[in-house]
């Protein structure tokens, strides 16, 4: 039997937006290491991750060298032992913690706070 999310007790992860947390998925959809876009309320797309340790991040789904919405589809890796995502179309890398380009300090991506409630 399907329940609606409104029934489910499973845990959900949630983005904090301006007008409040926004509930997005269920945490069991993310592998580490692999991407999934979700769509925010207001239009926009969020790129959604987990790595092998649990954490989480979401950032802005649109790269900005470009304009296409792939950054969910990009790879993830560390650099000086922090996390970040390669845009697959030109290779930009983008700090999953703070959204600033690694390789282009004057271009960013936004971020959002996550969590699993």
């Amino acid at each position: 039997m399907t329940l609606a999310p409104e029934t489910t007790t499973a845990l959900r992860l949630q983005l904090l937006l301006e007008d409040g947390w926004f509930t997005v998925c269920d945490p069991s959809l993310l592998t580490p290491g692999r991407g999934v876009a979700a769509l925010l309320p207001d239009g926009r797309q969020v790129a959604l991750f987990t790595d092998r340790a649990g954490r989480t991040y979401a950032v802005d789904n649109r790269d900005p060298f470009t304009g296409a919405a792939v950054l969910s589809r990009g790879l993830t890796g560390t650099h000086r032992g922090r996390p970040f995502v390669a845009s697959p179309l030109l290779k930009q890398r983008f700090d999953l913690e703070s959204g600033r380009c690694l390789d282009d300090d004057a271009v960013g991506v936004a971020v959002y706070e996550v969590r699993a409630a």
